[in-house]
């Protein structure tokens, strides 16, 4: 089947969701771009996401993080990953679901720490007892992550090509989003 993507899929969700593997795989079967915008703020400014936070401080980062995320979705529709705190900002919630879909990689916590606790590439994370830092994050992103306009649950047994199918079946509910072509 053939697709036509009529918005920006803005996956949002909790770091080790999912979001750029999924994203990349959406993106690939509805046959458009894949961006990231943590990828685009690195290149900008030359530097790591962590190198950032640490010269500069995570409010500087958010900043840049929303002007970008403002930028591409002004940009041909895509499948766009973001970073797991983008969607913790009234603006940026109001300004994706204006202009984009936004689409919540709901995971557990207990997957979310398989995946992400050998990483050392996650700033918020470098603490003396990081899992307890993720439960925390966890509970308070939670309802946040709620308020996206559509969502889809992981389960561990699912695989990446698994969850872009039942993203395409979420985004298929919404034809303002996504049309058979």
């Amino acid at each position: 089947m053939s697709w036509k993507l009529n918005k920006t899929v803005v996956m949002v969700g909790m770091m080790g969701a999912g979001k750029t593997a999924v994203g990349k795989a959406l993106a690939q079967v509805l046959d458009v771009g894949f961006r990231d915008s943590d990828a685009e703020i690195e290149l900008a400014a030359n530097m790591s996401i962590a190198e950032i936070f640490g010269r500069d401080g995570e409010s500087f980062f958010r900043d840049r993080e929303s002007q970008v995320i403002a930028r591409m979705l002004e940009e041909e529709p895509c499948v766009l990953s973001t970073g797991g705190g983008a969607f913790m900002s009234p603006a940026n919630r109001k300004l994706i679901s204006e202009r984009g879909v936004s689409l919540w990689l709901n995971v557990d916590l207990d997957l979310l720490w398989s995946r992400v606790k050998h990483r050392d590439s996650r700033p918020l994370l470098k603490t003396p007892n990081p899992r307890a830092t993720l439960r925390g994050l966890y509970e308070t992103r939670m309802p946040i992550y709620a308020e996206a306009d559509l969502e889809v649950r992981a389960e561990p047994r699912y695989s990446v090509s698994d969850m872009a199918r039942h993203v395409v079946t979420a985004l298929a509910q919404r034809p303002d989003v996504l049309e058979a072509v």
